[in-house]
């Protein structure tokens, strides 16, 4: 397992400062999540993070890796995946080609075998590892486009896992996704804590305050507080910030 190591993070567009130096350390097998309000520049942070967004100043490791000037497919291929953008999902393929083909384009293919990726023993069952690790097995000879909204998001996940990361980057996973597919997918991660390094953003908070070891508080660009998640839902300054809006929404 590998760790994930910010330094002095910056990013802006125009005259709006975005991150605003953040620094951040995610230990080997870690569940790390980053929680704010909205605007707080969550996603600029994780795109960032990933190599979506050149950042302005500021440092990216992946383990003994600096990572802060590769591209995304680079940092792919270090072990650095972002779930939920990572690739897009092809509608008119089944789960299992979908998840296929990003081990084929992890193994570096030049896709001259682009149509028969169904016909490959090797590519399907390690794609039928990563559906089965995300909870979507029983579905994996239905069209992407037949899947449900909870089960696309499952799909997602599955093609982060078939890129074999070392780092898994959490982009808002839950987002729409409520009921009885909420809990499933938050066991789906549970199973997984452990096996690798990950970071998730997220506004469910039982989600956060199920999975997270620790939690770190994004407000306008800065981190503010980072600590176990007892720690950070007792905090008198995060409560201010954030979690009391929150609450006084969710009531």
């Amino acid at each position: 397992m590998t760790s994930l190591t910010v330094t002095g993070l910056n990013k802006s567009f125009g005259a709006l400062k975005v991150t605003d130096d953040v620094s951040l350390s995610v230990e080997p097998g870690e569940f790390h999540a980053i929680i704010g309000p909205n605007g707080a520049g969550k996603t600029t942070l994780i795109s960032q993070l990933s190599g979506q967004l050149r950042s302005d100043s500021g440092a990216v490791r992946l383990g003994d890796h600096d990572v802060s000037r590769l591209s995304m497919p680079e940092r792919v291929r270090l072990g650095l995946a972002r779930s939920f953008q990572i690739t897009s999902v092809l509608p008119g393929f089944t789960a299992l080609e979908n998840v296929a083909l990003a081990v084929q384009a992890r193994d570096g293919s030049s896709y001259r075998f682009f149509g028969r990726v169904s016909d490959e023993s090797p590519l399907n069952g390690e794609a039928m590892t990563a559906l089965r690790e995300a909870g979507l097995d029983r579905r994996a000879h239905v069209l992407a486009k037949s899947l449900s909204h909870g089960e696309h998001r499952r799909l997602e996940l599955a093609i982060a896992l078939a890129t074999r990361p070392k780092v898994l980057l959490l982009d808002e996973p839950l987002a729409g996704v409520g009921g009885e597919d909420a809990e499933a997918f938050i066991e789906n991660l549970r199973k997984l804590k452990g096996r690798f390094t990950m970071v998730l953003i997220e506004h469910d908070m039982d989600a956060v305050f199920a999975l997270a070891d620790r939690v770190s508080v994004l407000v306008y660009g800065r981190i503010i507080a980072t600590g176990a998640p007892e720690e950070i839902r007792n905090d008198p300054e995060v409560r201010a910030a954030y979690l009391g809006e929150e609450e006084g929404e969710a009531a």
